[in-house]
């Protein structure tokens, strides 16, 4: 006679890794992404909305201080943009035709080359 024992299930699916920290533009500057990310205890760098600002502002005892902005990660952030941009110039680094993960990363490779050589 067998014996049905269960063995808990410890997780399910694949594991999320948190990440430290996300730099984001005026898009998600909203006050729910910046709750959402501050209850997983994610630092985020989303620059203020000029209209949130004169709200802010114009409501300050009810809203209190600015949140956190940071100038320098966020030229960081910039910087990463463009440079992704540069790849996508590559017709088959943006479409992403090849099946395979090693061919797709040795055409980045060689996009890479070809801009760093150029600038």
């Amino acid at each position: 006679m067998m014996d049905n024992i269960r063995v808990p299930r410890l997780a399910c699916g694949r594991p999320r890794p948190k990440p430290n920290s996300i730099s984001a533009d005026k898009g998600y500057s909203n006050r729910r992404t910046r709750r959402y990310l501050s209850r997983r205890g994610i630092r985020h760098v989303i620059q203020e909305k000029a209209d949130q600002t004169a709200n802010r502002v114009r409501l300050a005892r009810a809203r209190g201080r600015p949140p956190g902005f940071d100038k320098d990660r966020y030229k960081k952030r910039n910087t990463v943009g463009r440079a992704i941009n540069k790849l996508k110039a590559f017709r088959a680094v943006a479409t992403r035709f090849d099946k395979r993960g090693h061919v797709y990363l040795g055409i980045v490779t060689a996009a890479a080359l070809v801009i760093w050589l150029r600038s």
